[in-house]
């Protein structure tokens, strides 16, 4: 079947979708998206789990109860059944998606995710600071050039860049930033791993407004 005729937005969310799903054949088997032997991989998973694991079970417990209430009808009963199912599978997926799409560095990018909604790779050579720093985002508006990836409500570490890069949103929408805050479950490790990467690489590249600063200093 042709996707042509299919607006953009809605393939993207069908794309979304099929990659959330695809995360349980990974999540089974114990391996992870696009990971090479030679990268480091770190999650960001946990601050989720339990809110996802808790919405899991109210879901089959509303599947089961709606379940027996239409049971006189199998028609109704069988729709609902079905949209019950894929809302409990949609809502397990989201946490298969994040345990197997983590955040990845290797010797020359910094690759940032968040399920399969975003995927964003950072050039080591645009980094000018990297610094643990533990934020709960409030809802509000952000700057333009500023990316908030939070995950069960806050972020642990703050990545500034020389150039910006474009962030695809998921709908299509282009956004061009320069500061990504984001999650690790080991942010301290993150941060010791990017600085030895980045001094391999002759150290961290000069912002053209000032100095350079250390990995893991706030500035």
């Amino acid at each position: 079947m042709r996707l042509g005729f299919i607006p953009a937005a809605l393939r993207r969310l069908a794309v979304h979708e099929l990659r959330v799903f695809a995360g349980f054949g990974l999540w089974i088997t114990g391996r992870r998206h696009q990971v090479r032997p030679s990268d480091r991989a770190f999650g960001y998973a946990a601050p989720q789990a339990a809110t996802v694991y808790g919405l899991t079970f109210v879901c089959v417990v509303e599947t089961v109860g709606v379940s027996f209430m239409v049971r006189d009808w199998p028609t109704v009963h069988a729709v609902l059944l079905v949209f019950d199912l894929y809302t409990v599978l949609l809502v397990l997926g989201m946490q298969a998606a994040a345990v197997t799409r983590p955040h990845v560095l290797s010797e020359d990018t910094l690759r940032l995710r968040r399920g399969a909604q975003v995927d964003l790779t950072i050039p080591l050579a645009h980094i000018i600071s990297v610094r643990k720093e533990l934020r709960f985002p409030d809802g509000k508006a952000t700057p333009q050039e500023v990316l908030d990836l939070s995950v069960g409500s806050q972020t642990s570490l703050t990545v500034e860049l020389a150039e910006p890069v474009t962030h695809v949103l998921l709908l299509g929408k282009r956004q061009q930033v320069r500061t990504v805050r984001f999650h690790a479950d080991e942010a301290g490790e993150l941060v010791t791993a990017l600085r030895a990467v980045v001094a391999q690489r002759g150290g961290l590249r000069r912002g053209r407004t000032g100095p350079s600063r250390c990995p893991g200093r706030p500035g």
